[in-house]
């Protein structure tokens, strides 16, 4: 389900061998971040990944919503908003400074959903995609 996630926010996205390697090792041995199944009718209808990042210099901490994931089939029907809602609670349990998150790119739903719960776009983030050796 997350290459069907990823292949949705980019049409050309092709795991590399890392990521099919460390992905959901990397994010099941890391006591910071939960990952949730998101069920709808019995069915495994997406998932969610959120988490608690500390801050690089100051004493405080962040919480970051990584992944929502709804599989098409169970969109428009407020999955979204409910799993949102729930993992902001569960991260506003620790006491973040903020909680936060990304939006692709003409995600547009995305970011209907974010604004409707009170997220705002505060910066944008480029990417230099390929490096040099």
């Amino acid at each position: 389900m997350a290459e069907r996630h990823f292949r949705e926010l980019d049409p050309n996205f092709i795991p590399a061998q890392d990521w099919k390697l460390h992905y959901f090792n990397g994010i099941l041995g890391n006591s910071r971040l939960s990952l949730r199944w998101v069920v709808a009718r019995g069915r495994h209808a997406g998932f969610i990944l959120f988490g608690i990042e500390k801050h690089f210099v100051l004493p405080r901490q962040s919480g970051v919503v990584y992944e929502l994931y709804i599989a098409p089939e169970f969109r428009r029907q407020g999955i979204a908003r409910a799993c949102a809602l729930q993992a902001i609670g569960e991260l506003q349990r620790h006491n973040p400074s903020k909680v936060q998150l990304e939006i692709m790119e003409n995600n547009r739903a995305g970011v209907a959903l974010w604004a409707s719960l009170g997220f705002g776009k505060t910066s944008e983030r480029w990417v230099l995609r390929k490096t040099r050796p």
